[in-house]
């Protein structure tokens, strides 16, 4: 059940009363392939502190993909190329500061991430040494990241 968080606005002009909208905010997250090493994650400048996929805010009159890109620059300094869509993610709980709403690229880069931004650290990792904790609901997104390299990678059966 959703509760209404809306309010009203009086026109300075007429004093009309107009509806103000209370909207979810679009943000993107960048799951940073580095081939034969991992995935590249940021421990946060900022909070909530911890651990965290790279991303960010989508800033007003920019597309989601140059979101990604920008935030992929200046968090971990690294260019990317994006290869596909993993999924949106729109829980209203998954960040406690305010109902966002994800969008996750899964992308490839080379060279190495360098902490930049909000960003304290930088580190890359595979599904056995994720570093703890993770925040926002970056576990869940990774969990749902690793079951699809898994499909991915298995050969489809053979016939006998």
């Amino acid at each position: 059940m959703t509760e209404k968080t809306n309010s009203f606005l009086r026109c300075p002009a007429c004093g009309t009363s107009v509806e103000k909208y209370k909207n979810p905010v679009p943000t993107v997250d960048i799951i940073i392939e580095i081939e034969g090493k991992g995935i590249v994650l940021i421990k946060r400048k900022n909070p909530p502190y911890g651990w965290a996929i790279p991303g960010g805010f989508i800033d007003y009159g920019e597309s989601i993909e140059e979101a990604a890109l920008r935030e992929a620059k200046e968090e971990v300094s690294l260019e990317v190329d994006l290869i596909e869509q993993l999924h949106t993610y729109s829980d209203p709980a998954r960040d406690k500061r305010h109902h966002t709403i994800t969008t996750v690229y899964i992308a490839k880069a080379t060279g190495e991430p360098a902490a930049d931004d909000d960003a304290l650290e930088v580190g890359i990792f595979n599904e056995a040494n994720l570093p703890e904790p993770l925040v926002f609901d970056h576990e869940k997104i990774l969990k749902d990241y690793f079951i699809k390299k898994k499909k991915t990678l298995t050969p489809p059966c053979s016939p006998s």
